[in-house]
């Protein structure tokens, strides 16, 4: 099967200011994207360009192959959306919404939805405006696992959440991804949470994708080193992607541990310390 979700060179700008350069990554079936990149970065905007709620000047975005989800409410229905912000009725209680969504989507899937309210021990009563953040954020979660999406679009969806709940929904997103082969993008500035699920990393820095990798391979053969300057000239530069001046140091993020100089030796990373690392590097 081809990429659920295909971005290209994106390209987005806001009167003067670029926030998007050219972007261009993927989300494969049965993969959870981290997204990962500080405030101000792009993400949302990214996020809105993919869902069609703000125009692109530049490039292509491709969800199951097509472009202008707008015009395709079939292939709208099969993407699953949350936002940090919550964007459902909250004069209506669980119940209610059920019956809502039960006519907006021809694929509701009720039992699953009160399987995940139960669950996420939500209120079936009450007015969603009682609802504390968490518990909002854990209901909108609820419905974009609840109508057979194939791709799930997540901005900060654990944010909010108390550890244990994080835990278990972190587990239902795996959970949806090794039943239906789907794929999640999914941006959180909790580096645990992407540490657990994610597949592939995309690292964005002031509209540019610095890093686009699977999470094995970044685990696997990236490597930092701190080394003096006169070290730093014996690494090869193919393999450095980014490094910076502590002032007597440099940290570096290399590609390919096996291709380090002998006495250099790497120390143990994690993927917080290669975001902050890359998020923060000389040009």
């Amino acid at each position: 099967m081809s990429n659920l979700l295909e971005i290209k060179n994106v390209r987005k700008s806001f009167d003067d200011k670029v926030v998007l350069k050219n972007i261009t990554f993927n989300v494969p079936p049965g993969s959870i994207v981290g997204f990962i990149g500080n405030n101000g970065a792009g993400k949302s905007t990214t996020f809105k360009t993919v869902l069609g709620l703000i125009s692109k000047d530049a490039g292509t975005v491709k969800i199951f192959g097509e472009e202008n989800i707008n015009k395709h409410v079939k292939i709208k229905e099969k993407v699953g959306v949350v936002f940090d912000a919550m964007n459902l009725p909250v004069h209506l209680t669980v119940k209610q919404l059920n019956k809502v969504f039960e006519k907006m989507f021809d694929s509701w899937d009720q039992d699953n939805f009160y399987r995940l309210v139960n669950s996420f021990s939500l209120p079936m009563n009450k007015k969603i405006d009682k609802f504390s953040r968490g518990m909002s954020m854990k209901l909108s979660i609820a419905v974009a696992l609840s109508h057979n999406a194939k791709l799930l679009i997540l901005d900060e969806a654990t944010g909010g959440l108390d550890p244990s709940s994080r835990e278990e929904v972190l587990d239902e997103l795996k959970s949806f991804v090794s039943k239906s082969n789907g794929g999640i993008l999914l941006s959180s500035h909790i580096m645990s949470d992407v540490e657990r699920i994610a597949t592939h990393l995309v690292i964005i820095k002031d509209g540019e994708i610095l890093l686009s990798e699977e999470t094995d391979k970044v685990l696997e053969s990236y490597a930092i080193v701190d080394v003096d300057g006169g070290k730093l000239t014996l690494i090869n530069k193919d393999i450095i992607v980014a490094k910076r001046n502590h002032g007597s140091y440099f940290s570096v993020l290399v590609s390919d541990v096996h291709k380090l100089p002998n006495g250099i030796t790497p120390r143990a990373i994690s993927i917080e310390e290669i975001s902050v690392l890359l998020t923060r590097s000389e040009k």
